[in-house]
């Protein structure tokens, strides 16, 4: 029998099933990466910690809820361990108590930076501004590995991102981050989208294609890259969304399908 859902849906269920519950996580708040941990919480890994930017620690959040109050509300704060501020949440980071950040991002270069700030123009005068880094500065650098969730598009895998926000591999070269002042030992870890995953040449530290959804090609994949990846000896196939996962989401989470009704539509 099959089963139909959005890119959106498959690329939040990829990351969900990578949420382990012994680890930490520091993730956005927002969007694709906050609800693949809502859906881990509610699936898998009821007892996961996680933080907020906002210095939300350990939250367990009333659902469903609305996803653009996802700061600073009592639904998505609800019985939080602690409540601090960025400040205080960003040393937790920096003395390694935060395993996994995961983040969001609009462009993305083969060393891991990505830009969560301006499209088009300069800084000061751009032709799309977004909401900026936030806290994914922090995140990126200071947490032990770092999962980016973002489009399977070329204007957004590309080979210079028109303004970097927060650091992956910098230059690639060896010890590129540890020059610029982050902690040895950190790094970015996956990209997700709703066709591919991807992680790092251990050698290179260029991006590396690691699986791809069984709906599409290498070749549909590498088609929306202004780079082209590392490639592996063989690349895995990903797990489509099952329709557990689909419901938590639909019924428990995103009832109004703010952010999981995007994408093409797959039946699978």
């Amino acid at each position: 029998m099959s089963v139909t859902f959005t890119e959106a849906e498959h690329q939040i269920c990829t990351v969900a099933r990578m949420i382990e519950e012994d680890k930490i996580y520091y993730i956005a708040a927002g969007g694709p990466p906050y609800l693949s941990m809502l859906l881990a919480m509610n699936r898998h890994a009821s007892n996961v910690t996680y933080a907020l930017e906002n210095g939300t620690i350990g939250p367990n959040p009333d659902l469903p809820l609305d996803l653009f109050m996802t700061l600073v509300s009592s639904k998505s704060d609800y019985k939080s361990v602690m409540w601090t501020n960025m400040n205080m949440t960003n040393w937790f980071a920096s003395i390694g108590l935060f395993e996994y950040g995961i983040l969001a991002g609009l462009q993305i270069d083969e060393w891991g930076n990505f830009n969560s700030a301006y499209l088009g123009g300069d800084y000061y005068h751009p032709e799309r501004r977004f909401g900026g880094a936030g806290g994914a500065t922090e995140i990126a650098s200071l947490c032990w590995k770092t999962i980016i969730m973002t489009d399977q598009q070329k204007r957004k895998f590309v080979k210079k991102p028109d303004f970097i926000s927060s650091p992956g591999y910098i230059d690639g070269s060896p010890d590129a981050r540890e020059r610029a002042g982050i902690p040895r030992g950190t790094h970015p870890y996956r990209v997700v989208t709703g066709m591919a995953m991807f992680g790092y040449d251990d050698e290179t530290r260029r991006m590396k294609l690691l699986a791809i959804a069984p709906w599409v090609t290498v070749e549909n994949v590498l088609a929306e890259m202004d780079f082209e990846p590392v490639m592996p000896d063989q690349v895995e196939k990903m797990v489509p969304p099952t329709e557990e996962e689909l419901d938590i989401l639909r019924v428990a989470i995103d009832p109004r399908g703010q952010s999981i009704d995007k994408g093409k539509q797959i039946s699978f």
